[in-house]
């Protein structure tokens, strides 16, 4: 069913004839852009339902834009979502690929994102919160502003400014409507029940998207992809012994994922790299082979 349903619930359809319809060109910049950003979701590793839902918002949101050039009934096109999932699975990534897209067919106007966690939202005394809140929305003006561990916002007894954060930023969604799209991202559970404790604040996000962590396979290939990016390459040793790391730690992926296999990889290159030095004859090969004495168990 995609994400249909949950992004219609609410709206109703505006037509407005003495509206002009916004004239959205695209130039060779943006159809650049467009491609890179497409070519950028399809070549990630596993995330097939987060790349449909966001195939859907690229289309939604293009669709609607050729609907009002022609003068049809439009749908409102309300983008700010709730990524959630462990570190390491994407979110950012996504959000950082959607920025582009959505730039590339004028949704947005710069496409960038800002990222900020709790320290840069919440202040010290009253007043202080609610600035740096909207100096940071101010900044992500024509683009995306990405908290992580938005449930964190919630937490803390009566004196905690985190609640104060979170108005300021349900007020700035009113007052500068359309102008930047807001992801909420953290942990599901935590998410869940970050939603509950604020009514209203759930219906403000019609779309959420979850991220799964990812198999043992795809973590492998997700190492394969990094290493070859730098151009080294893993031998057959040192694939068996990142994967019994991986299947090890497979009870304990909510710290890391993704940045787990990347710490892994950028431990092994500076191993390798006091290993090859110590070498009387260094070859091309040495350069760039990654072998099982390389990669660290602990």
């Amino acid at each position: 069913m995609g994400i249909w349903p949950v992004f219609f619930e609410g709206y109703k359809i505006e037509k407005k004839s003495e509206d002009k319809p916004k004239e959205v060109t695209t130039t060779v910049d943006d159809k650049k852009l467009q491609e890179e950003a497409l070519k950028e979701l399809n070549s990630l590793i596993g995330l097939n339902k987060v790349k449909e839902i966001i195939q859907e918002i690229y289309a939604f949101s293009q669709l609607q834009i050729k609907r009002k050039k022609e003068g049809l009934a439009t749908e409102p096109i309300v983008l700010h979502m709730i990524f959630k999932g462990n570190p390491g699975t994407g979110k950012t990534t996504v959000a950082r690929i959607l920025g582009k897209l959505l730039k590339s067919i004028g949704v947005l106007e710069k496409g960038h994102v800002v990222e900020v966690e709790r320290a840069d939202l919440v202040g010290e005394y009253i007043g202080h919160t609610a600035h740096r809140v909207r100096e940071n929305v101010k900044k992500a003006l024509g683009g995306i502003l990405f908290v992580d561990e938005a449930y964190s916002l919630a937490r803390g007894g009566e004196k905690d400014f985190g609640k104060e954060a979170i108005d300021t930023l349900v007020k700035e969604m009113e007052d500068n409507r359309n102008k930047f799209i807001l992801i909420l991202a953290g942990y599901k559970h935590e998410m869940e029940y970050f939603l509950n404790t604020n009514p209203g604040l759930r219906s403000r996000f019609p779309i959420q998207i979850d991220f799964p962590d990812y198999t043992i396979d795809e973590l492998l290939q997700i190492a394969e992809v990094m290493v070859k990016n730098r151009q080294y390459k893993l031998t057959e040793s040192a694939k068996r012994k990142l994967m019994k790391i991986l299947i090890r730690d497979d009870n304990s992926r909510e710290i890391g994922n993704a940045r787990l296999v990347r710490n892994i990889i950028e431990r092994a290159i500076r191993k390798q790299a006091v290993r090859v030095l110590n070498k009387i004859n260094i070859t091309k090969e040495d350069l760039i082979t990654i072998d099982s004495i390389d990669i660290r168990e602990d």
